[in-house]
């Protein structure tokens, strides 16, 4: 009798792939139709432009005025009750906390000033009005 020195009991060192790919192109499939639904909820808006402005330090108090007057504090559409509640709420945990205005260059002055003035009666004493550069 002879014996074979290949045996049926080697291990194979070959990895499939073929199922990895699979699952990474559904999720890359998901990502992509979710993105849009995601961005749509947020609102447009289209800064007036300024030469001069400073750089701002992140805030959790960033509120966006639309060219409608629709108000949007942190990516949530929101009115102006609700933004004071979250600023004194930011006033109590940090009494330095700056508030960042971005108002669509349509926004009428008297309404970024009566967003002010309910940032400035929560307690906030910093704020920013975000620009776009030249």
């Amino acid at each position: 009798m002879g014996f074979k020195s290949d045996s049926q009991d080697d291990v194979l060192a070959e990895i499939n792939v073929v199922p990895l790919v699979d699952i990474i192109l559904v999720v890359l499939i998901i990502f992509m139709v979710t993105a849009p639904m995601i961005m749509n909820s947020s609102l447009n808006v289209n800064l007036p432009k300024a030469g001069a402005g400073d750089a701002t330090a992140p805030s959790k108090l960033n509120i966006l005025i639309a060219s409608d007057g629709r108000l949007s504090l942190d990516g949530k559409i929101v009115d102006e009750m609700q933004i004071r509640q979250v600023a004194e709420e930011e006033v109590k945990k940090n009494p330095e906390v700056q508030a960042i205005i971005s108002a669509d260059r349509e926004v009428h002055h008297g309404r970024v000033v009566s967003i002010l003035d309910t940032v400035k009666l929560a307690g906030v004493k910093k704020f920013a009005i975000s620009i776009d550069k030249r």
